[in-house]
């Protein structure tokens, strides 16, 4: 039995003790036979760093900007919803943490406590993630009290048309507990739902009209609706890198949803390199997905991402030790990243480069010459 938590994996076993089974599944587990929730983070192991010696590391700089907000270390807290069920505080006290360690935090759309609430919690960079419903006035609404409250970018789900098949929930009988509700969507027809007819969290998505016809096209709509710009998460391929590039988005995040939507997609540190090369450096290209440790977030700097954000760590560190668990879970993340930069020669981001690591594609390169 872990006693206390020295990296967030141990924060993971703690909330298993701590939390309802059908909160812990909820949460941890992915679609089907979870074979992209292992491969996310069996991947980083691929990689290995190649460190440089003798170079001057007194003083490690964490620091960047994304969108031209500063922040004190690559690390940001990805859009996961309903954090009420892990602790009564839920995004309340993620944003202050998050506030904390100068860093930005992600609201979901699906959160528990409402966009106003979040924001009245103080000072702090927050994005808001946005998922497009076949009523579109209500996204109008969604999206304008999201700039009203001063929210800084919009992060656009792109790999949600239908949803996953979450077989743990079906399991579970997942339903929200009494005292948690979409606290974004409360006063209409599916803030509050009581019936969910056995079918797991895929009910209250489809109450929420989530509209599977969303396509390219509708990005231009975005534009035309909101002036803050539009990070699309959940692209992993050149392909789709390419199109979001060239319809105006300002920013990338390589995401397999956690491997909650489509099973036996790869990791998304292995689609990150395709992605960077496509984007050919005219937008910043973000991952989630996987990032267990500090090493983990240097490896995707390497490979060219510009930032990480961390889903999962969050939540079991909230469960935990509330507000304080979660300052925790990114201090250890920053100390880890630190300590890599370090012992890899690098003193700042930018000297973090794809010389400093090598993958199993390099490796198998280097075999055939």
């Amino acid at each position: 039995m872990v006693l206390i938590a020295t990296n967030v994996c141990d924060y993971k076993e703690l909330a298993k003790q701590k939390l309802p089974r059908m909160v812990y599944d909820y949460y941890a587990l992915g679609a089907e036979d979870q074979h992209t929730v292992r491969e996310n983070k069996e991947a980083f192991s691929r990689i290995q760093f190649r460190p440089r010696v003798l170079i001057d590391v007194s003083h490690i700089d964490m620091s960047t900007s994304v969108l031209g907000y500063n922040i004190s270390m690559p690390i940001m807290i990805a859009p996961t919803a309903l954090h009420k069920m892990a602790h009564p505080e839920g995004e309340l006290a993620s944003a202050r943490a998050a506030a904390t360690a100068g860093t930005i935090m992600t609201l979901s759309s699906w959160s528990s406590y409402s966009i106003e609430e979040v924001n009245s919690t103080g000072p702090g960079t927050r994005f808001f993630q946005l998922s497009v419903y076949k009523d579109r006035n209500l996204v109008q609404r969604v999206i304008r009290r999201a700039e009203k409250a001063g929210y800084k970018a919009i992060v656009l789900t792109v790999d949600a048309p239908w949803l996953g098949r979450r077989e743990a929930d079906v399991k579970n009988r997942f339903t929200l507990p009494p005292n948690v509700v979409l606290k974004n969507f409360e006063g209409l027809d599916f803030g509050n739902i009581d019936k969910v007819n056995d079918s797991g969290f895929a009910a209250y998505y489809d109450a929420c009209q989530v509209d599977p016809s969303l396509s390219w096209k509708d990005i231009k709509w975005l534009q035309t609706i909101t002036s803050l710009p539009i990070l699309m998460k959940g692209i992993l391929t050149a392909d789709d890198a390419r199109i979001a590039v060239e319809l105006g988005a300002a920013g990338i995040i390589v995401s397999n949803h956690g491997g909650r939507q489509l099973d036996h997609v790869p990791a998304t540190i292995s689609c990150l390199e395709e992605v960077v090369r496509e984007a050919k450096g005219r937008v910043p290209v973000f991952l989630d997905g996987g990032v267990r440790r500090g090493t983990d977030v240097s490896k995707a700097l390497a490979l060219g991402a510009s930032g990480v954000f961390v889903g999962r760590p969050v939540l079991f560190a909230l469960a935990v030790d509330g507000e304080a668990g979660v300052r925790s879970a990114l201090q250890m993340l920053r100390d880890e990243l630190e300590v890599a930069m370090a012992l890899s020669g690098c003193a700042s981001l930018k000297e973090i480069t794809r010389g400093h690591v090598t993958t199993e594609s390099d490796r198998i390169r280097r075999s055939l010459l």
